[in-house]
């Protein structure tokens, strides 16, 4: 295809499958960013809570984000986080679902890094320096070809 003519992809015929997508991510942190959003003392509010409705609308949004993803009709999209201190940060799981044509990564990965970018935002008033890391598809399910887990989590 010559350059500059980008299309979205016909999915027209493929059948309709129930399709699953988990991605994951972290967002490293100093010690005491990390105990602000564990006590629910930052400044912005519940950290963890809005940071799981920013995920959940980042997926239902994401055709709106990628120029070429096809808008999907989402089933469910969970919204899990993990505190962790030895790193210290947070880790983000999300896991999307819907009955279509088309996989759902795009979404569970958009869903993810606004999940994260949140934390950041609501954060970053006290802890610039935090990162963002390790945003990776972890398993697909109902795809023509066969389920596909990542091989090193």
């Amino acid at each position: 295809m010559p350059t500059g003519e980008a299309h979205m992809v016909d999915v027209g015929a493929k059948s309709e499958t129930r399709r699953v997508a988990v991605a994951r991510g972290s967002i490293a942190m100093l010690d005491a960013t990390l105990t602000l959003i564990r006590e629910g003392n930052a400044k912005k509010g519940d950290v963890l809570g809005v940071a799981r409705i920013a995920a959940i609308q980042g997926a239902k949004r994401t055709a709106d984000l990628i120029p070429l993803c096809h808008p999907l009709a989402l089933t469910r999209v969970a919204v899990e986080f993990e505190i962790d201190e030895a790193m210290p940060g947070v880790h983000c799981e999300v896991r999307v679902e819907t009955v279509g044509r088309t996989g759902v990564e795009m979404e569970a990965l958009t869903a993810v890094q606004v999940g994260l970018l949140t934390i950041y935002d609501m954060c970053k008033a006290v802890d610039r320096g935090m990162t963002i890391n390790n945003v990776r598809v972890m398993e697909k399910k109902g795809r023509k070809s066969g389920d596909w887990v990542v091989a090193n989590p």
